[in-house]
């Protein structure tokens, strides 16, 4: 399937697809066999020519859990989205056209690669591989509409 497609039919076409509020679903699996989990939402409202991403929820880091937030922004360039973090630095940006679209995000000494899935519109998935002198972890996300 094409990541350009037709709404109507079930498929994630745009930008303004992603619109919306989102059940999510965080699963993180570290190198060392710890697992951690963050349970909540995504919203994402349009500003303009953008879409700003806001998540909170609850983040379980072993034996703690605390409420965590993060905020981004999404914008389609041509045949490209765009994120953004909040204060608008370049985060990471993938191909529109591509049923799962790939991304790096190079933070040295740390390295931030994604890959998304738009497969199963409208639950979508993105899974990041972290690497790094102190991080090494895989996040699998899981976004249902809501």
């Amino acid at each position: 399937m094409a990541l350009l497609a037709d709404t109507r039919s079930g498929e994630f076409a745009s930008l303004w697809s992603l619109a919306g509020q989102w059940s999510l679903d965080r699963q993180i699996r570290h190198a060392d066999g710890r697992e951690n989990s963050f349970i909540g939402k995504a919203v994402f409202t349009r500003s303009g020519s953008r879409l700003i991403q806001e998540e909170s929820g609850l983040l379980r880091l072993d034996d703690k859990a605390l409420e965590a937030r993060q905020r981004l922004v999404w914008k389609q360039e041509g045949s490209s989205l765009r994120v953004q973090f909040a204060d608008m630095r370049p985060f990471h940006e993938i191909p529109m056209g591509v049923a799962d679209p790939e991304a790096v995000h190079d933070c040295p000494p740390d390295r931030y690669h994604v890959a998304y899935d738009f497969a199963h519109w409208p639950i979508w998935r993105s899974v990041w591989t972290v690497t790094g002198p102190h991080k090494d972890y895989i996040m699998r996300s899981t976004y249902t509409p809501v």
